[in-house]
């Protein structure tokens, strides 16, 4: 993969996904253009590559003339913009609606050869989550202003700087409790950061992808409460209890949760909307295969990060690997 003197232009690039991609794109000698709100939060990417490679840039996409700037003279666009809730102006519409359309139009009008949008695998016209319906209908708009562009569908996304497992394994630090919405039964197929930028740089190479959607997941189906127990096993807490939550006291704690002022919420009842279905790629969807690519299982990569959560970190394992392997790990 190559991509010298071509100029890629990443929205949402100083992102959890976005800071796995520019690195990438910036190995193949790509002139990256990171479009985000917050240009100065982009600054650390500078490194990945040489002076002037990566140029972050600030970005309002809810305003034509600021997107048309960004995307001037770009080769490929990919958005990657999203959010898991709605605050102040950016609602669902704002975000996963109004933003790819008006990103492709411009695009189009730019003169831009490929564009890259990732959605989600949750994503449906007639689900009865505003975050789903948003999601399709972004998908829609997205594809009626530039029809060539590669739409992706990945499950939930895990890697260092995940909102998932970092979050729940933080709780488990401090809680002796951690809930499970709906009963954990929920299914999901989780996709690692890094196969997920992989999957990017690969759809950008093939010819045959344009105008396609893809639907990304990893090797296993886990329930919610599998992956919970999987975490808690990394991080050495397995005796934390996991309480099932009917969906009617996920509901309500979600209402109560979303009010909190000044922090993220932990949950919405949107989100436990979104629960309510799994989160699994469709029979016959294009998917890694197709890409030629492996996805990576969670097993593998969750010790790789997860590790500051366990007491003592990472050298609190030394015991247990020498009483395994009769040596010190190297």
């Amino acid at each position: 993969m190559s991509y010298r003197y071509r100029v890629v232009t990443v929205f949402g690039g100083s992102g959890f996904i976005g800071r796995h991609l520019v690195r990438r794109l910036a190995k193949s000698f790509a002139v990256v253009r990171i479009a985000t709100r917050h240009p100065n939060q982009a600054n650390y990417l500078k490194t990945a590559g040489a002076v002037g490679q990566i140029v972050p840039l600030a970005v309002d996409v809810r305003d034509d003339a600021s997107v048309a700037r960004a995307v001037k003279d770009s080769d490929v666009v990919i958005n990657l913009i999203g959010a898991l809730f709605e605050t102040g102006p950016w609602s669902f519409n704002t975000v996963h609606v109004d933003t790819p359309s008006r990103i492709a139009r411009l695009a189009k009008e730019a003169g831009a050869d490929r564009v890259v949008h990732v959605s989600a695998l949750g994503a449906d016209a007639g689900g009865t989550s505003n975050y789903a319906r948003s999601k399709a209908a972004g998908e829609k708009a997205l594809l009626a202003a530039f029809p060539e562009a590669t739409v992706l569908r990945p499950s939930i996304v895990f890697g260092p700087e995940d909102r998932f497992f970092n979050k729940f394994a933080a709780m488990a630090q401090i809680s002796p409790v951690l809930p499970l919405v709906g009963g954990g039964k929920t299914r999901f197929q989780p996709v690692s950061v890094s196969d997920l930028a992989d999957a990017i740089c690969a759809v950008i190479d093939r010819e045959d992808a344009k105008g396609r959607t893809y639907e990304l997941g990893g090797p296993t189906t886990y329930t919610f409460k599998e992956l919970m127990q999987l975490m808690l096993k990394v991080v050495q807490r397995k005796h934390r209890l996991l309480l099932p939550l009917p969906w009617g006291v996920s509901e309500t704690l979600g209402g109560i949760l979303e009010k909190v002022p000044l922090i993220a919420p932990l949950l919405t009842r949107d989100q436990v909307e979104l629960l309510k279905r799994d989160n699994v790629v469709s029979a016959n969807a294009p998917g890694f295969k197709e890409l030629g690519l492996t996805p990576t299982a969670p097993e593998v990569i969750l010790p790789t990060y997860l590790h500051r959560f366990i007491v003592g970190g990472r050298t609190n394992t030394l015991t247990r690997d020498v009483g395994v392997h009769e040596k010190y790990p190297t």
